[in-house]
């Protein structure tokens, strides 16, 4: 994704909000799952894996489309993700709102606690009542698309809706606006927004700069297991895992390998 491709999302995702604003909540009475305690990386324990259902991106195109949100994320928990990751963006993604809201409906039906992140591009606190609603549990805050005062300010209001707010970053500074806003979970992505290069390098020295008390996450980059096992050797509690498993038709031989690795 180009600086240029984020811009774009960002001026549509306004145009987005003011739709969203016009529309009454359509409210819930769902008790969250406890993300902390999903994702946080005992001594000893695997790093846990968050599976993300996406059915295109502005750098690979169109993924499979074989399995529906909601039976592609029931794939991932019968295959050991710790948590599901739904795309929301429509224009650039595929993504829905009703995507989110499938899959917690499958999940619930069978049997599954695995925790739902949403997985949008928040600029308001309306889009925060919208992954409330539609049942997810936590919602990533972006820290490259928003000032330090407006991240702690929106991750308020994540934790007044009762979501965890997961915060991305890409370097240090990025990594203190999101300690300062109160994030118990912050996300590093290995893949810088504006020069779409990965940099594991950098990606693992800010992981090992987040303080030990929040659960840290290694985000984009993985393809295999091989990359699994290397994160799991580091800080990181849990990783994403997006477009290796989003071009197969049956993701689950996959990640199983991948869970298998992540034990270390």
């Amino acid at each position: 994704m180009s600086a240029g491709v984020l811009a774009d999302i960002l001026r549509n995702k306004e145009r987005e909000v003011v739709e969203l604003r016009r529309r009454s909540r359509v409210g819930t009475t769902r008790e969250v799952i406890d993300v902390v305690r999903s994702l946080r990386r005992n001594a000893g324990a695997p790093l846990r894996l968050i599976a993300e259902v996406k059915l295109r991106s502005p750098s690979a195109g169109a993924l499979s489309r074989a399995l529906t949100p909601e039976d592609r994320a029931v794939a991932y928990a019968e295959a050991g993700a710790a948590m599901v990751s739904v795309l929301c963006d429509g224009p650039f993604f595929d993504g829905s709102w009703d995507h989110l809201r499938a899959a917690r409906g499958r999940l619930d039906t069978e049997g599954r606690a695995v925790a739902l992140l949403a997985k949008e591009f928040v600029i308001h606190e309306r889009q925060l009542e919208e992954a409330r609603d539609r049942g997810g549990d936590a919602v990533l805050l972006i820290a490259r698309i928003m000032s330090p005062s407006r991240l702690a300010v929106l991750a308020d209001a994540a934790r007044a809706e009762k979501l965890e707010p997961i915060v991305e970053v890409v370097d240090e500074q990025e990594l203190e606006a999101a300690i300062a806003s109160g994030a118990r979970v912050v996300g590093v992505n290995a893949r810088d927004l504006d020069t779409l290069e990965i940099d594991a390098g950098k990606a693992a020295r800010v992981l090992a700069a987040i303080p030990e008390d929040v659960v840290a996450l290694h985000l984009s980059g993985l393809r295999n297991a091989t990359g699994v096992g290397k994160v799991a050797s580091g800080r990181a509690d849990a990783a994403l895992v997006g477009e290796a498993l989003m071009r197969l038709d049956d993701p689950r031989p996959l990640l199983r390998d991948m869970v298998t690795a992540a034990r270390g």
